[in-house]
C-alpha cells in the first residue's frame, strides 16, 4: 500500500527489515552519546552508522515522489559524520572538531567559522522544505514556529546586546581592536546558527500541516539545536578575557561537568541532534496524519 499526502509522499515497506533499521540507528545514536558524555568514544563510528541506518531506512521505505530529497539530506548528514568522527582511541583527546578563536578578529572568518558548524544541518532542512514546499500552512501551525522564531532570534539579540554592553565598558586596548570590529564579527557569526533555526521552524511548520507531526518534532528539535551553535559561534570570536560568557545560557559550561561526566552539555546537544535525525526519518516514512484543517498554500 502507498500513502501520499502534499508535497512529500512516502511508500511503506515490509515493517520488520525497517524496525530492524530504526533500532540498530537508535542503538548507534546511544553509543556515540555515552562517548561524548564521557569524552571517551566507546565506537569512533557508532554517529556514521546511525545516520548510515537511517539513508538505508529511507532506502527501503521506497519514496513514491521527492525521493531524492530525504536521501540527499542524510548523505549530506552522513558526509559530516565523517568528517567529525572522532579519532582514534589511543589518541588523548576525543577527537571531535575543536574551534577555538584566533588571535585576531575577522568579520568573514567569524562568517566562515559558524557557517562550518552549521552547513550540514541548514543543507539537509533546506532540501527536506523545497521538496515539501506545496501547501501544509494553517494558522494552527505557523503560529508555534512564529513564537519558536520570535525565541531564538531574541536570544540572539540578547547574546549580541550583552556583548556589546561589555566590550563598550572596555577600555581602549593596546592591540588597536576597537569595538565596532568585534560587534560586526559578533553579528555576522550568529548568523548561520540563527538561519538554521529559522528554516528548521518552517520546515515544522509545514510537516505539521502536512499530517507528519513526528517529522515536524524532529524539525522543531533542530531549530532548537541553533540556540548552543549561538553560543559556540559567539565563543569562536576573539574578544577580551574579562568580556565573559556569563549570559551562555547553552554552552559548553551551561551544565557543570565533572570528572565522571565531563562534557554533559555536549552529550545532551548530541543526543537532541540524533534524536531529531530519527524522528524526521521515522515520520517522513510512515503514514502522514490529518491535520483536520485545510491548507493554505503560499
Amino acid at each position: 500500500m502507498g500513502s501520499t499526502a502534499d508535497g512529500i509522499t512516502w511508500q511503506d515497506a515490509p515493517v520488520r527489515p525497517r524496525l530492524i533499521l530504526l533500532t540498530a540507528a537508535a542503538s548507534c545514536a546511544a553509543l556515540h552519546v555515552a562517548g561524548v558524555l564521557t569524552a571517551n568514544p566507546i565506537w569512533r563510528y557508532a554517529e556514521v552508522l546511525s545516520i548510515g541506518l537511517l539513508l538505508a531506512y529511507a532506502m527501503v521505505s521506497r519514496a513514491q515522489s521527492s525521493r531524492w530529497a530525504l536521501w540527499a539530506a542524510l548523505a549530506v548528514l552522513l558526509v559530516d559524520a565523517v568528517r567529525t568522527a572522532p579519532a582514534a582511541r589511543s589518541s588523548d583527546s576525543y577527537g571531535v572538531v575543536v574551534f577555538a578563536p584566533g588571535s585576531n578578529i575577522d568579520t568573514p572568518s567569524a562568517f566562515e567559522s559558524g557557517l562550518s558548524l552549521c552547513w550540514p544541518m541548514l543543507t539537509a532542512v533546506g532540501v527536506l522544505l523545497v521538496a515539501g514546499r506545496r501547501g501544509g500552512w494553517h494558522r494552527h501551525t505557523v503560529a508555534p514556529a512564529v513564537v519558536g522564531a520570535a525565541l531564538i532570534t531574541g536570544y540572539a539579540v540578547f547574546r549580541v546586546v550583552g556583548i556589546w554592553r561589555a566590550v563598550a565598558a572596555e577600555p581602549p586596548r593596546a592591540s588597536g581592536t576597537d569595538e565596532a570590529e568585534t560587534m560586526m564579527a559578533v553579528g555576522t557569526a550568529v548568523l548561520p546558527p540563527l538561519v538554521l533555526g529559522l528554516t528548521a521552524l518552517v520546515l515544522a511548520a509545514a510537516l505539521a500541516g502536512h499530517g507528519r507531526r513526528l517529522a515536524s518534532i524532529g524539525a522543531a528539535l533542530l531549530a532548537l539545536m541553533a540556540l548552543p551553535l549561538l553560543d559556540t559561534c559567539i565563543d569562536m570570536v576573539p574578544m577580551p578575557l574579562s568580556v565573559g560568557s556569563d549570559d551562555a545560557l547553552f554552552a559548553w559550561h551551561a551544565i557543570t561537568p565533572t570528572l565522571s561526566i565531563p562534557q554533559p552539555m555536549a552529550a545532551l546537544t548530541a543526543a537532541v541532534e540524533l534524536t531529531a535525525y530519527l524522528l524526521l526519518v521515522a515520520g517522513l516514512t510512515d503514514r502522514p496524519g490529518r491535520t483536520g484543517a485545510p491548507a493554505t498554500e503560499v
